[in-house]
């Protein structure tokens, strides 16, 4: 049979066959694969967190404990707070020359004990980074610790004068008293201070349970809170002498206090009698339930 006698409608078929094929061959080769949701695999790489700066070194005593945190107070009578975590580092000198170290729990950190202190500066607060004391103030801590120390072991109402629970001044009977002067506006111990602080400890050592009262005075020179902060600063550089060069232990130290210009002993009116008021007291004191043991 001739090809042009096929039928119209049959050539028309195969012609609509076709372009349907290759209209399906044609979308298949255009069409593209999906791509990978890869927004949930990235982010981006963290900001390093900022080392804390390198603080100031604080040296003086542990005047206050609460939690985490300290109140060292310097020879100048200025105060710092401190927090103390588990990455502070605490050791005590030990052997000649400080040679050697032990380390130290954070409970050894009593109040009135003598400390070093390396900081890190942390937002405004300062974190301590190392702590360093004496070896031989570890005795002290103990006792303070303990509430124990020489012959007052068995001696409730001395424990507690120890510990520093200081009852009503009138407990006690003062068995003297030894004053030091100042110059206008300042808190620097003279010379002839520093030996009268020295003889006084040396007397009040040789006297079984005696305690120090420390009471800092200005005369009337400067307004009211100017002279109660010089007052304390003038007691603190006073206790601080006694411990760290007299030698006299802080469990046998009463809580110091400033008064400022009240008690004088002299006239403010003159400079003679000004020059008496600008003191500090060192009260030598003995419970009167354990005077003449």
């Amino acid at each position: 049979m001739n090809a042009n006698s096929k039928s119209p409608k049959l050539l028309l078929s195969l012609a609509l066959l076709a372009g349907t094929a290759s209209t399906g061959v044609a979308v298949a080769q255009t069409q593209e694969p999906p791509q990978a949701d890869v927004s949930a695999t990235f982010s981006a790489p963290a900001e390093p967190a900022a080392a804390p700066a390198e603080g100031p070194e604080v040296k003086g005593i542990i005047s206050a404990r609460s939690g985490d945190r300290m109140k060292v107070t310097a020879a100048d009578g200025t105060s710092t707070i401190v927090a103390v975590n588990d990455d502070t580092k605490i050791s005590a000198s030990k052997g000649l020359f400080g040679l050697g170290r032990n380390k130290l729990a954070s409970a050894s950190l009593v109040n009135g004990l003598p400390v070093t202190v390396k900081t890190l500066q942390s937002g405004g607060d300062l974190l301590a980074s190392k702590i360093t004391l004496q070896n031989k103030d570890l005795k002290t801590a103990s006792m303070i610790h303990n509430g124990t120390a020489q012959r007052f072991e068995e001696q409730t109402a001395a424990t507690e004068a120890l510990r520093g629970r200081m009852g009503e001044i009138d407990q006690y009977n003062v068995k003297s008293t030894t004053n030091v002067n100042f110059d206008t506006g300042k808190a620097v111990l003279s010379a002839q201070a520093k030996q009268d602080l020295c003889a006084t400890a040396a007397t009040a050592e040789g006297m079984n349970n005696a305690l120090l009262l420390v009471v800092g005075y200005t005369d009337s020179t400067g307004g009211e809170e100017l002279n109660q902060e010089l007052s304390e600063k003038r007691a603190g550089r006073v206790v601080n002498y006694l411990q760290q060069a007299c030698g006299w232990k802080p469990y046998r130290m009463l809580t110091p206090t400033g008064m400022a210009e009240a008690d004088p002993l002299a006239d403010n009116s003159t400079p003679e009698g000004k020059a008496q008021n600008r003191r500090v007291a060192v009260n030598v004191l003995v419970s009167k339930g354990l005077d003449g043991l």
